[in-house]
Formats: structure tokens, C-alpha cells, sequence
């Protein structure tokens, strides 16, 4: 995931984001945060066929999330990411969700590795 951080994943804030309150659930970050990884490794040629190809994919092992701002319906937001180092078999990306001003709505801070799904561990990338 090296040199993520000249990419942007843009989305628009559905009604299935929602909570009762009107903003984007807590649990839902998540999987938004998902779909941009996923649309980040698809567009370097590494998606969902290549992983099961080689039985090999990213795994996380760990997270921590903040929120800043909410996030309310029909919001345009972009999403960045940033690889923060990867050594040896560990790496860590951040992710940032940003409202439509530039200001973070939310961000991710991910511990990940490449998981061998024959061996069923990590190994180096």
C-alpha cells in the first residue's frame, strides 16, 4: 500500500448511513472506511479476484477510530489515505474522512497485514 496517499476515495452520505439521530452511524464508519480500502487496492490491480487468485489479502488486527464531525445526509465527502510505516509483516494506514471545507470528519488508524488464507498467517509482503 505504499504510496497511497496520492489516493482519494470521493463518496456521498446515503440514507442507509443514517441513525436515528441523523448522522452517519458509528458501526457504519467502518464499513465506509472498508469500501475505500477496497476501491484503493482494486485501483492498483489488487481487488477481491486477485485475493482469492493467490489466497492471499490484507488483514487487520487492530483499530482505533475518532470522529470529530458528523456526518449528515447527502454530505459530499472525500477520504483520504496515508501509509504510516510497514515493516517486516505489520504495516499501518491512516485514513482520514473529510467534509466538503477540508475539515476531518473522521479518522481510521489501522493495523494490517498480508494474511496466506492456505497457511492461514501472516507473512511479509
Amino acid at each position: 500500500m505504499s504510496g497511497s496517499a496520492n489516493f482519494t476515495y470521493e463518496f456521498t452520505v446515503k440514507e442507509s448511513h443514517l441513525d436515528t439521530f441523523g448522522h452517519v452511524n458509528n458501526a457504519t464508519y467502518l464499513q465506509i472506511f472498508e469500501e475505500g480500502r477496497w476501491e484503493l487496492i482494486t485501483s492498483r490491480g489488487y481487488g477481491f479476484k486477485e485475493v482469492h487468485s493467490l489466497q492471499q489479502g490484507p488483514v487487520i488486527l487492530e483499530l482505533q477510530l475518532k470522529f470529530f464531525k458528523e456526518l449528515r445526509l447527502r454530505e459530499k465527502i472525500s477520504m483520504s489515505f496515508e501509509t504510516l510505516d510497514y515493516q517486516g509483516k505489520i504495516g499501518r494506514l491512516k485514513q482520514t474522512m473529510n467534509k466538503a471545507d477540508g475539515s476531518p470528519a473522521a479518522e481510521l488508524i489501522m493495523v494490517f497485514g498480508l494474511f496466506d488464507l492456505k497457511q492461514r498467517k501472516l507473512i511479509e509482503p
